[in-house]
């Protein structure tokens, strides 16, 4: 499966539409979270709009830069992940919005005994999901908080943020690929085990990231937005 991820859009809608071509090109786009700068529904249907007007197949968590209303608009939309389970293309996908709380306080924060109690709702809805469509593995993470001491998770100072909850996660479910976001510095791919770690950098700076899972290797590109 080829899927393009964007973390941290930050309501930068024109990055979307600059982005275009490989939006269109991806069997499924994920946003990672963060898609508004403390904005609520109207703010996230901006950006969610704008991807769709180039690929319909999208998942999302919201950030903790979103108020609490985008998570509900993103479930009503029927693409939220959030403590959730899908099925796509014979691939499993669980989610988590939100982060550990944040320097300044953000509107959608997590304490690590949250993140464990979601993931493990989420895994519990997965088993449900697998029945119904009859298919195994691979599972694929997708949290804007990223897990522990990895690259995706340390800021400028040196210091890793992440979350144990996450990281205890994917030592104990070893899914193919944790996408992340949250810490912008953090651009970049590590591993965990088997689990390859991908922090795409922020959309509202120009990245992304495409991810073909067919690939053995899987394919990683950390790409830039034409401005």
């Amino acid at each position: 499966m080829n899927i393009l991820a964007l973390s941290d859009i930050h309501n930068s809608v024109s990055s979307i539409h600059s982005l275009g071509s490989p939006l269109e090109d991806a069997d499924l786009v994920l946003l990672t979270g963060d898609l508004t700068h403390f904005g609520g529904k109207k703010e996230a249907a901006v950006i969610v709009d704008a991807v769709r007007s180039y690929n319909s197949n999208v998942l999302a968590v919201s950030g903790n830069c979103d108020q609490s209303q985008v998570e509900s608009y993103l479930r009503d939309e029927g693409i939220s992940l959030h403590g959730d389970a899908v099925v796509r293309e014979s691939t499993f996908f669980v989610g988590l919005g939100g982060s550990l709380p944040a320097p300044g306080r953000t509107p959608n924060e997590l304490s690590e005994e949250e993140i464990t109690r979601l993931l493990k709702g989420a895994m519990n809805r997965l088993e449900s999901v697998r029945k119904e469509a009859e298919v195994s593995q691979p599972l694929i993470l997708v949290s804007h908080q990223p897990p522990k001491d990895t690259v995706a998770d340390r800021i400028f100072t040196g210091h890793h943020v992440g979350s144990m909850s996450v990281r205890s996660f994917i030592e104990r479910w070893r899914p193919l690929v944790c996408f992340t976001g949250h810490i912008h510095e953090g651009r970049g791919t590590d591993a965990i085990g088997h689990t390859l770690v991908v922090n795409p950098g922020p959309a509202g700076n120009n990245y992304f990231a495409l991810v073909d899972t067919s690939k053995n290797p899987i394919y990683v590109s950390l790409g830039e937005i034409p401005e």
